[in-house]
């Protein structure tokens, strides 16, 4: 068991006012912190470009695969937020770049969407083409008539993929039976941040929902790029000097966001726009499993945009 984290809607003034003094960096989650599709969570971003109007550092550092990094700044300033390439840290960039610093011979079994096309293109990284690969009649004929297996993939890149299908499970799991073949995930995420008090009942599986799946069929482990895997701290430090201890790390998902961020050794802030909930954060507290205490923040609030007043008054 593990003490709640402090509620800073709850919080004295004084209380927060020290809070915000405690860190000059700040990463950021996207989808579910700052947004909700296309819609911007109220003051947000107001919040954000006064974090760095006040000296602070931001970096945006996502799981979504569904952009490049041009087109997130694109979409931070249409919705009012300050941002540039060098500050977005998204999965189609990361695995671009992790699977040219592979330096493979062969090319990608690609399950994705056109932004990891670009960025794959970008890197001079050959790949498989992506879109619809369904069966039209029964899966006998397809496999007489249609199945093509590359004979020269030594990766299998999957990302978000509205077309995910049996076809592309049977091609990646038959890439991944040769051990030599790299696994790679841009993250785990099991669902979009939508919430029924938005008037959306649909649950929307995300893209660790088609990871899981071939991880269960090929039985190995992709390795994961995104929240909470490390590698995209690596990615921040490489570029630039971050210190763990000034840093804090704003999410909406205890399993990716917050996870991440304990282990990184940041401050840790959950906000509730997104997918957990307090009853979760209060079953991870109680939990006598370390793994499972490890999934709580230090700090959580309603929404981001409650800190702007106080932000302003630093």
């Amino acid at each position: 068991m593990v003490p709640m984290p402090k509620n800073l809607n709850a919080a004295s003034k004084n209380e927060i006012m020290d809070f915000l003094s405690s860190f000059n960096t700040v990463l950021a989650d996207c989808d579910g912190v700052l947004w909700i599709f296309r819609n911007v969570i109220e003051n947000s971003q107001h919040t954000i470009n006064k974090f760095m109007e006040k000296g602070k550092s931001v970096f945006y550092v996502t799981n979504n695969n569904t952009l490049t990094r041009e087109e997130f700044v694109e979409k931070f300033h249409k919705l009012g937020f300050n941002a540039t390439k060098e500050n977005v840290i998204c999965t189609s960039y990361l695995a671009a770049e992790y699977v040219k610093s592979l330096n493979l011979n062969k090319k990608v079994y690609l399950i994705g969407n056109p932004a990891i096309v670009k960025e794959f293109g970008k890197a001079g990284i050959r790949h498989t083409e992506i879109g619809p690969d369904v069966i039209d009649s029964n899966l006998e004929n397809y496999v007489n008539t249609k199945l093509k297996i590359e004979p020269d993939v030594g990766a299998v890149v999957i990302g978000f993929d509205e077309h995910f299908s049996y076809p592309k499970i049977l091609k990646a799991a038959t890439y991944l039976s040769d051990p030599d073949c790299h696994f790679i995930a841009t993250c785990a995420d099991e669902c979009l941040p939508v919430k029924k008090d938005m008037g959306i009942n649909n649950v929307f599986p995300g893209s660790g929902a088609f990871v899981s799946c071939l991880e269960a069929v090929s039985g190995r482990k992709a390795f994961i790029l995104g929240k909470p895997n490390k590698y995209m701290l690596q990615d921040i430090i490489k570029v630039h000097n971050i210190d763990p201890s000034k840093t804090l790390m704003i999410g909406d998902r205890c399993n990716t966001d917050i996870l991440f961020g304990n282990k990184c050794g940041f401050m840790t802030l959950l906000v509730l726009t997104g997918v957990t909930t307090v009853s979760d954060i209060e079953k991870y507290a109680a939990s006598n499993d370390p793994n499972i205490n490890s999934l709580v923040p230090q700090f959580y609030i309603q929404k981001l945009g409650d800190l702007l007043p106080h932000v302003e008054a630093l």
